[in-house]
């Protein structure tokens, strides 16, 4: 079986906890190193690893997967080096700061042949695999009405100054959006058009931190919301059909359980507690139901093993660069519409 040798373009807080301990965990993925501009910090965790001094040299090396999970405003210039430097590439949320780089993007993966996948590990998390199934299995009958929601309650600015200072990748609606963004399409697909309300609430803050987006559909609405001053929470998956509604808080522990250095398994991991389990409320076989029902587990281990399969059998990736191109046409006409308060077509 053919080995993937995969490096990081940062080892930060997405190398160390999303991406090198699955490419550890995985037994057809070597990671190799990580460029690392300042701190020297990968060799601490991984002795037999390299720690590259530029992102040249890295590109020059025996490598077949480079994750670029630097600032989103860097994706488009790196991500582009990385295909032409005949590499696949994982891209890290938001794919880019545009849909014409995300178009140009995925149009030079296709002309060199190379895979380009974008890092959305929110599909693969325990809430949202649940409301998944659920609307798969019909539980609902035809769905009219959803919301999702990243909820958080923090007032003060990041320190980190890429998140904070006025750039084309920062802002809640290019950091926490693509998540809910996403997520939507994968479940409902493209909509016809969109509306947002898009804003700045915290003291001092120079970027967005609420969105409240709309997306149209023929036959239902679906709203998008997140920001940072929800101190009680309410659900984060609202969703409702023509049989029944479903619940669900976000529950995923991965990440905080990864954030321990705690390293994933393939069995009895991201297993959410019993309390967080949604409240389906619906009618089954004549029967009107309400209970909670079994969250499924979550393991962000699914995306990394797709992409394996993808680059050494030809398959799809399993976030393709179409995908993302749509989140980031919804992400423009979102903008586009706070700003001229008007509903933007997509189709």
């Amino acid at each position: 079986m053919q080995k993937i040798k995969a490096a990081l373009l940062s080892y930060g807080l997405s190398g160390k906890v999303f991406h090198a301990p699955f490419l550890e965990l995985h037994p057809r993925f070597e990671l190799t190193g990580s460029w690392e501009r300042s701190k020297k910090l990968i060799q601490q965790d991984y002795p037999n690893v390299k720690s590259y001094t530029s992102l040249e040299e890295l590109l020059q090396d025996d490598v077949d997967l480079v994750v670029v999970n630097t600032p989103v405003e860097t994706h488009y210039e790196y991500a582009k080096k990385v295909l032409e430097a005949g590499k696949h590439a994982l891209v890290e949320k938001a794919f880019t700061t545009t849909a014409a780089e995300a178009e140009a993007l995925r149009d030079l993966a296709k002309a060199k042949g190379l895979k380009l996948c974008v890092y959305q590990n929110r599909r693969w998390d325990s809430d949202f695999k649940t409301v998944k199934e659920v609307v798969d299995e019909n539980l609902l009958g035809d769905i009219v009405e959803a919301e999702f929601r990243f909820d958080r309650y923090n007032p003060n600015l990041s320190p980190k100054a890429h998140k904070e200072t006025q750039n084309a990748g920062a802002g809640v609606l290019k950091d926490l959006g693509p998540h809910i963004i996403d997520q939507a399409v994968h479940l409902f697909g493209y909509p016809d058009s969109v509306f947002a309300d898009i804003r700045i609430t915290r003291n001092n803050s120079l970027v967005d931190d609420l969105i409240d987006i709309l997306l149209y559909y023929p036959d239902k609405r679906v709203k998008i919301r997140a920001g940072f001053f929800f101190r009680e929470a309410v659900p984060s998956y609202a969703v409702h059909g023509t049989k029944g509604s479903f619940l669900k808080s976000r529950g995923d522990i991965q990440e905080d359980v990864l954030r321990t250095g705690q390293k994933p398994t393939l069995e009895g991991w991201g297993i959410e507690p019993e309390e967080k389990a949604g409240i389906l409320h619906t009618e089954k076989n004549g029967e009107v139901f309400r209970g909670h029902i079994p969250t499924r587990p979550g393991n962000y281990y699914g995306l990394f093993d797709a992409l394996y399969h993808a680059i050494t059998e030809d398959k799809p990736e399993p976030v393709t660069a179409d995908e993302a191109l749509q989140v980031m046409k919804i992400i423009d006409a979102a903008l586009l519409s706070s700003k001229e308060k008007k509903v933007i077509q997509l189709k």
